[in-house]
């Protein structure tokens, strides 16, 4: 996943998180009720969903199907570690059964890719074609797989806004994703952290959401940096100003505050706050921290556990949350961070979890646990507000979130599917592809601290894939699989900026530079294409953008087929390598209802090259080509043949060269239910 969308605050753009976060809050105050009685029934629905699920799965291979998702596991480097010895778990699946790469889908992005996994079919059905996507009419982009409006009926009551209506909260993913079509037939399935299910679909079994559930501020990951030291005047690569709480010293006291949203039941919206207050501890700990009636102990560099967090909406209504603290300095300077303050799953505010009460199950029976989509802290390590180990240890600590959660899925449901995706790999590559390669740009002037960092996370992984084994019968079908690989990113290309200097793109007046987001400086009176996002280049299309001048039609057909020939084997002048393997028109590798929705031209850059920083969000910079040298070094928004995922199976294959569509028609082929004809993938077995 590419961090330089993701860490923006782009998640709800329209009536804001407050209103959307309340709407939803309203809604779900009966179920959280019943969280009690979902785990104490638990065995009785677990028996009664046997005898239902017998009938249809008469006709099954297997009884259960487990798929273990590992996110961005690149096969070149599984192979290599498989040939050193280093992954015996995989190495043991791989003989039992079949180890295959895996194709994934244009472009290679885990929102792509996880949709067409789940729905067995091309973006063209499901609509998901990157993270973000643009609004014809505005210019303005807009995350690609969710839409939060406000509720359509309010009341006012002097200073207080009271929501008479839920807020609309609509998952755009399109077609049906394979655990619907298995509900259909009364087979349950427990799907966990599957990217692309929020809101949670619904269908007989539990769901817990991942990608896109947002922070409590409506955005995808806002942390906090506590600080009394100046940095004014740093790089703008390392500015975190946006990030950046004020504290004030009251002798050895620290006073500052936890953000919360704009209060949505305040005709003002103003800024919720919530007052803490740190002073230096004696003994084992350094500092002792004391929040929303908590005592909280605060060691050196050290996450803290959840820490629940409340804030005061209206009187006897409150609006709760969950974060981590990590401390880093208590002296003659004072910094520390927080991790963004996540959706409470005891007291979610708003649905994350099919049936509600899902989330809550899990947290009373296993502790509080990330909610966020993205909850691994790419930003804060790209700003330096984190170092590596700390964000290891925040990367590892999810994990055993989610292992805790994934195990006891397996322990409670034996018959239908279990699905469970772990996003750490694909976070850890990102981060620290740049200590596998010692000329890396990001590396430059620095030492190669971790070296061994990925290849540590392998063998992690293959410890899983083993304990996963170790709890599975002869009559579990198991996938272990990746929904793309990955490689280096060194090099970035500024499509905007090649627009511009080849006539296709204008900015107003005389300006040579955009550094304003968002296409806010171009001139849409003489532009004919632009770029936004990870992977692709939006005509100017009369009739379609809200200043479009490329006439529909042939005109058209002939500027994508014009950009795309250009574009092919585009070489950087700098290193004389290709940068840019391929251009395709969209529907050259989409069909489908959906096509219209996509980029009109889809990029398939090289190794070692991706879509620059800001090009995606719409800037244009001085020069196409620039070196990468952010922390975030590694990705796979190139050429999906570049990099495959891979698939490990329990069973034997049928075919040598299977794709991430083949995935849903399989489980529902092994749990005895015909494929729908509207899916492209085939069973492989």
């Amino acid at each position: 996943m590419c961090a330089g969308i993701i860490e923006l605050p782009l998640a709800y753009i329209g009536p804001g998180a407050g209103i959307a976060l309340v709407g939803s809050f309203l809604a779900v105050l009966t179920a959280l009720a019943s969280a009690g009685a979902l785990m104490v029934s638990w065995p009785l629905r677990r028996l009664w969903r046997t005898i239902r699920g017998q009938r249809a799965l008469r006709q099954a291979h297997v009884d259960r199907v487990v798929i273990l998702g590992l996110d961005g596991l690149e096969p070149s480097l599984t192979e290599a570690y498989l040939d050193q010895g280093l992954l015996p778990n995989l190495a043991r699946l791989r003989d039992q059964g079949t180890y295959r790469r895996l194709g994934t889908t244009w472009p290679p992005l885990s929102p792509v890719a996880w949709s067409s996994f789940s729905t067995g079919t091309n973006p063209g059905k499901h609509n998901i074609f990157d993270f973000i996507s643009r609004c014809p009419a505005t210019y303005r982009p807009e995350v690609s797989s969710v839409r939060i409006g406000a509720p359509r009926r309010i009341l006012r009551l002097g200073k207080y806004v009271l929501p008479l209506s839920r807020a609309n909260i609509s998952l755009l993913r399109k077609s049906k994703p394979f655990w619907a079509v298995l509900s259909e037939s009364r087979v349950f399935s427990a799907i966990l952290r599957v990217p692309i299910t929020f809101p949670p679909d619904r269908f007989d079994g539990v769901q817990l959401a991942a990608m896109c559930v947002p922070d409590l501020l409506g955005t995808q990951g806002t942390f906090f940096h506590y600080t009394d030291e100046d940095r004014h005047g740093e790089s703008p690569d390392h500015d975190d100003a946006e990030h950046r709480i004020p504290v004030e010293r009251q002798g050895t006291r620290i006073r500052s505050f936890v953000r919360g949203p704009a209060n949505p039941l305040r005709a003002e919206q103003c800024e919720l706050r919530l007052p803490f207050t740190v002073e230096p501890a004696h003994g084992r700990v350094a500092a002792v921290m004391r929040i929303d009636g908590e005592r909280v102990e605060l060691d050196w560099n050290r996450f803290t556990d959840w820490v629940r967090v409340s804030f005061a909406l209206a009187p006897g209504i409150r609006m709760h949350g969950l974060c981590k603290f990590l401390l880093k300095r208590f002296g003659e300077r004072f910094e520390m961070y927080s991790t963004p303050v996540q959706i409470d799953p005891d007291r979610p505010l708003m649905p994350i979890a099919q049936p509600t009460v899902f989330s809550s199950y899990l947290a009373r029976s296993q502790g509080p646990f990330a909610t966020l989509g993205l909850a691994e802290d790419t930003g804060a390590l790209s700003e330096k507000v984190l170092s590596e180990d700390a964000f290891l240890a925040q990367a590892y600590g999810i994990h055993e979130e989610r292992k805790a959660m994934f195990f006891d899925a397996l322990e409670r449901v034996r018959r239908g599917a279990v699905v469970c995706v772990f996003d750490g790999p694909d976070r850890i590559q990102h981060m620290f592809w740049r200590f596998l390669e010692d000329t890396h740009p990001a590396l430059r002037g620095t030492a190669n601290t971790h070296r061994d960092t990925i290849r540590d996370m392998y063998r992690r992984m293959d410890t899983l894939v083993g304990q996963t084994m170790d709890k599975l019968d002869e009559k579990t079908a198991l996938l272990v699989m990746s929904d793309h690989g990955f490689n280096a990113f060194r090099r970035g290309v500024d499509l905007n900026a090649w627009l511009l200097e080849n006539g296709y793109l204008a900015l107003r007046g005389a300006a040579t530079t955009s550094r304003r987001s968002y296409l806010a400086e171009v001139d849409w009176s003489r532009t004919r294409a632009y770029a936004m996002g990870l992977a692709g280049m939006f005509i100017n299309e009369q009739g379609r953008e809200a200043q479009g001048i490329v006439a529909p039609g042939a005109a058209k057909q002939q500027l994508v087929a014009e950009l795309a020939g250009r574009l092919t084997g585009l070489c950087d002048p700098q290193t004389g390598e290709v940068a840019i393997r391929e251009a395709v028109p969209r529907e050259k590798v989409y069909s489908g209802p959906y096509v219209e929705a996509a980029p009109d031209l889809i990029v398939g850059y090289n190794r070692g090259y991706r879509v620059s920083w800001d090009s995606a969000v719409g800037k244009t910079s001085e020069s196409v080509f620039s070196d990468n040298t952010k922390p975030w070094s590694g990705d796979h928004c190139v050429h999906p043949d570049l990099v495959p995922g891979v698939l490990f199976a329990s069973l034997k294959l049928e075919t040598n060269s299977p794709r991430i569509t083949d995935i849903a028609p399989t489980t529902l082929t092994l749990l005895g239910i015909e494929p729908p004809a509207y899916m492209d993938g085939q069973s492989l077995v």
